[in-house]
């Protein structure tokens, strides 16, 4: 191990890393979803009742830090801190087990993620904190997630595991870019992997991120400029779903994701589509913890977890101690709240929640959205006459009469559009909002759909102008309470910029309206 308190290389990037603070700051305000229809309400509500919460022990130890250079199998090196237990007379003797606290793009973050690396070593974990290649202290370029960044990755565990005071298990965590190198690792099944904590993570790149539905996310364009401006060009090459995709992917290689995974998702958070697939293809060793959070740590926010659960789990895993707990249920999640409705936390063996039914309610004519289909019918919109998409005349809206009782969503909704258009391709928009008696809207969930991508997102499919298509649009899963008295109000439209590029062509898209049209398709929870 070689100690290296000089760090000239990120000196060198410091103007990088200032743009870098820029555009994360702009991404997580851009991405974390809709805003918490309520200010934070008091007082703070109870961890859940659950001991895997609640857990703590003594610390014991002391810190030491040092910078190091880790050695990867092409002969280069990732700048990493690490954090052993110790104190004044240097680290503790004996072995330990160890965490790869952060492994990130982000140098900015590097001291944020260190206090947390310095809180599990004085737990008696030995915690690295890392920059990807091309960042930080770490020379080369930066190619998010891409098969370089795994295998140094890969190497990083394998190097902590190698060490004379260390147990050779570890375990990796990490929030957003953190997390989505700690899931694309795990399935690389590095050998002394043996659990991970994402927080905010991906299911897939491409999905998740890049082109939803099939169409550029307009808010990812900042961060690529910042953080790997060669992406601004490489991703634009890769507009299907090909193997430059699938090498950045979980969903890819799920088999292979076969580690204990805590996934900490937030139902704010533009990642939460792919922590609910992630837990959906692994039931048997995913755990999610969901709660009322945008984009970063709980830590802070309101209904914080707090650090007991990462101990737990790791104390699990890693020191492999029984009297450390598992959370009782495979779910935990925080029910939102809508403006005036109940919250709070609840517990669930599955998701959606066992008890969950969907409901069907088709969009009418008159703008209606209920369980009765109206007479069958066309509406149409205008689409790129350079307005907003919230302008008169480019977006249909259908929304229910007053709820007679608050209705809880838990889970995905989909939207069955039978559209037509007069360009060769379209793009279809669907934003579920909740609608107050004082007919404020408030935004819940979002999904879209490239026309051409329909049949997925490997080979287009041919759009004939005028002909009708069934479009089957995935809308991002929420656990979210209407009150009673509120509407669920469903939007269709071609445009929802900034979350996707205003790229549909220019013309006029024919909705399907009543029997035998087009429909919202939600999950709902019985009872009150």
């Amino acid at each position: 191990m070689r100690a290296h308190p000089a760090r000239t290389r990120r000196n060198r990037r410091a103007l990088r890393g200032l743009l870098a603070v820029a555009a994360a700051a702009a991404l997580t305000a851009a991405t974390a979803g809709p805003a918490p229809a309520n200010p934070t309400p008091t007082p703070t509500p109870a961890l859940p009742d659950d001991a895997f919460f609640s857990y703590t022990r003594e610390a014991r130890f002391g810190v030491t830090r040092t910078d190091v250079h880790v050695p990867v199998r092409d002969g280069s090196f990732i700048d990493c801190d690490l954090y052993r237990p110790g104190g004044a007379q240097g680290p503790a003797p004996g072995r330990h087990p160890g965490l790869v606290v952060d492994y990130t793009a982000y140098p900015q973050n590097v001291e944020h993620y260190g206090r947390m690396a310095a809180h599990f070593a004085r737990f008696g974990y030995n915690g690295l904190v890392c920059t990807a290649r091309g960042s930080g202290g770490s020379p080369g370029r930066v190619d998010p997630f891409g098969p370089q960044e795994q295998r140094d990755n890969y190497d990083v565990i394998e190097w902590l595991a190698a060490r004379p005071w260390s147990t050779g298990r570890i375990g990796q965590m990490g929030n957003s870019y953190g997390a989505h190198s700690a899931l694309l690792v795990a399935v690389n099944r590095p050998p002394h992997l043996k659990a991970i904590i994402p927080v905010n993570g991906i299911h897939d790149w491409y999905e998740n991120t890049i082109y939803r539905g099939g169409v550029y996310s307009a808010r990812i364009r900042p961060w690529q400029q910042a953080t790997a401006p060669d992406t601004l060009t490489t991703y634009a090459e890769h507009p299907l779903y090909d193997g430059f995709w699938r090498d950045r992917s979980v969903m890819s290689r799920w088999n292979r994701l076969t580690v204990p995974v805590l996934e900490v998702n937030g139902w704010y958070d533009r990642y939460r589509d792919g922590m609910v697939k992630n837990y959906l293809a692994r039931k048997k060793n995913v755990w999610m913890v969901s709660g009322p959070w945008q984009h970063g740590y709980p830590s802070g926010q309101h209904a914080d977890i707090g650090l007991g659960p990462y101990l737990a789990w790791w104390d699990r895993w890693l020191r492999q101690d029984p009297a450390a707990p598992l959370p009782e249920t495979k779910i935990t999640s925080y029910e939102v709240p809508g403006p005036g409705a109940g919250t709070g936390w609840h517990r669930y063996p599955d998701w959606p929640p066992p008890g969950a039914r969907t409901v069907r309610l088709a969009l009418n004519g008159d703008g209606g959205l209920g369980t009765s289909p109206g007479r069958p019918g066309t509406a149409g919109f205008t689409v790129n006459t350079g307005q907003d998409a919230a302008a008169p005349g480019e977006r249909l809206l259908f929304q229910t009469g007053p709820l007679r009782r608050d209705l809880v969503l838990a889970g995905d909704i989909e939207a069955g559009v039978k559209a037509s258009f007069t360009a060769r391709d379209g793009n279809v928009a669907i934003v579920v909002s909740d609608v107050a008696p004082d007919g404020t809207a408030t935004r819940v969930t979002e999904g879209w759909l490239k026309a051409s991508h329909r049949s997925g997102h490997r080979r287009p499919v041919r759009v004939v102008p005028g002909r009708t298509h069934d479009l089957r649009v995935h809308v991002w899963p929420t656990h979210y309470r209407l009150a009673a008295g509120h509407r669920v109000r469903v939007t269709v439209s071609s445009d929802d910029y900034p979350e996707i590029d205003s790229d549909a062509p220019a013309g006029r898209v024919g909705v399907r309206v009543g029997a035998r049209g087009s429909y919202a398709q939600l999950t709902v929870l019985p009872g009150p």
